[in-house]
């Protein structure tokens, strides 16, 4: 089977057409779509279901798509681990962690990182889903729950506390609840029924200060923490939030200190294959460190 072609079908797959597969490949559209053309010819199988709306995979593409993403995770492993050096370490360092701490925490210390390693190029991908590591859609990642995979290596970094804040311009309108049933009366910002909160009582709030069994009605939904910290930024209402947010924002204020929410543990995983990679080891270092001075 040939490699080009290979290549080209990969990414027409990711792509879902030839004209976008074209624009990462830098060749023309006609190009792409021959080689495909004779990629299908050589198998004597349709790889491609042609319609108006794009391309859609058939069985026998699904398959060979599955096995070509395989081979280029192992080749860009390969290649990573071919360019390391000892002396100093470089190359392409993927990290992906969730939007909020992502753009809060992260983000902002990353400059250090850089400065302190400048043939490491970091790429930041912010995303509420969890990346295959073990596929290489990243090479680091930093998790609010814990690592399932047996073949992810993985680090304890920090326990996030659940606090209730708000801001200020909307204590001053309705006022500052003095007892959770205070809460009653007030308007709460909470994950909706189409997020994915890493522990399952993330709205616990709905149900503080109540009797078992019963629940206040939300004033707003949203479905990621960065949505209900900008949510709550804004004054729309009192939400349940990682301490860490504000410690970094500090403009909100923290309510009820006596009722909290669920610990959520942050952990840094990585794939097996990557344990010597110095360019994961040096960045595990730096974000222990910045960890480190987080909670002292």
């Amino acid at each position: 089977m040939d490699w080009d072609k290979l290549r080209v079908f990969h990414a027409v797959a990711e792509a879902g057409s030839f004209t976008h597969a074209g624009d990462v490949l830098n060749l023309s559209q006609s190009a792409v779509s021959r080689q495909v053309s004779s990629l299908e010819e050589n198998l004597q199988v349709p790889l491609f279901h042609r319609h108006a709306r794009g391309l859609m995979l058939t069985e026998q593409g699904e398959i060979l798509f599955k096995t070509a993403r395989e081979i280029l995770a192992k080749l860009n492993m390969a290649e990573a681990r071919i360019s390391e050096s000892r002396e100093r370490p470089k190359g392409p360092l993927k990290v992906t962690t969730t939007i909020a701490f992502g753009s809060i925490w992260l983000a902002p210390r990353l400059k250090e990182f850089l400065e302190e390693n400048p043939d490491i190029e970091v790429s930041l991908v912010l995303t509420d889903n969890e990346l295959d590591l073990s596929m290489r859609e990243a090479d680091v990642g930093i998790r609010m729950t814990t690592p399932t995979q047996s073949d992810l290596i993985q680090r304890r970094l920090m326990t996030l506390k659940y606090h209730v804040f708000a801001a200020p311009s909307y204590l001053q309108k309705h006022g500052m609840p003095r007892t959770p049933s205070d809460l009653d009366t007030h308007r709460l910002v909470v994950f909706g029924e189409d997020a994915r909160p890493p522990v399952p009582n993330l709205n616990w709030l709905l149900e503080a200060g109540l009797k078992e069994g019963t629940r206040r009605k939300a004033f707003l939904k949203v479905n990621s923490t960065y949505g209900i910290f900008r949510a709550v930024q804004s004054g729309i209402g009192i939400g349940a939030l990682p301490q860490y947010l504000n410690h970094e924002s500090g403009n909100l204020v923290e309510i009820l200190p006596e009722i909290h929410g669920p610990d959520l543990d942050v952990f840094f995983v990585y794939p097996e294959e990557l344990r010597h990679s110095s360019r994961i080891t040096l960045f595990r270092q730096f974000i222990l460190r910045k960890v480190e001075e987080l909670t002292n």
